[in-house]
């Protein structure tokens, strides 16, 4: 119900504090309006409720959040981009691969085989709650990860590493 400003402000409010007590509003607005260029997040403005934007401009402008926090180590994102446009896709993933180059681990989980297969580094699969296998770039294809993934392969099976 926020604003996209607020949005993208929240996880590095702490960074926007004058005396350490008083919100910056023209820093966040700055880094607000930063964000909605960078990423190209279409919005009549900062101030506009997210909840009125497009899923893809939503997304966006949550990952955003995160490109602004300097000490983020760790980045899990949950089918991040489950339902929008391949567009907004491509700017997704562009966010994901920068926080990586900066050093984020980034964790995604998807149950799209091909966008997994497309942008990881490293591929673990699970059945049944438990890891059936890890691949790395090289070595992991659809076979193989449906093969570790799927209850019938993965029964009794112990980790694989390939």
């Amino acid at each position: 119900m926020r604003s996209v400003s607020e949005n993208i402000n929240i996880s590095a409010r702490r960074n926007h504090l004058t005396a350490g007590l008083f919100v910056n509003d023209r820093h966040e607005a700055r880094t607000a309006d930063s964000y909605i260029e960078r990423l190209r997040i279409r919005t009549p403005h900062r101030r506009q409720e997210i909840r009125l934007l497009s899923g893809g401009n939503q997304q966006k402008a949550v990952l955003s959040r995160w490109l602004a926090e300097k000490d983020l180590r760790v980045l899990i994102v949950d089918e991040p981009t489950r339902g929008i446009d391949v567009g907004a896709k491509n700017e997704i993933y562009n966010v994901l691969y920068e926080l990586a180059a900066r050093g984020v681990a980034v964790v995604m989980i998807s149950s799209e085989l091909p966008e997994v297969l497309g942008v990881s580094d490293r591929v673990v699969t699970m059945c049944r709650g438990r890891i059936t296998a890890q691949f790395d770039r090289a070595s992991a294809n659809e076979q193989n990860v449906l093969a570790a993934a799927l209850p019938e392969s993965a029964g009794s099976t112990p980790i694989r590493n390939a």
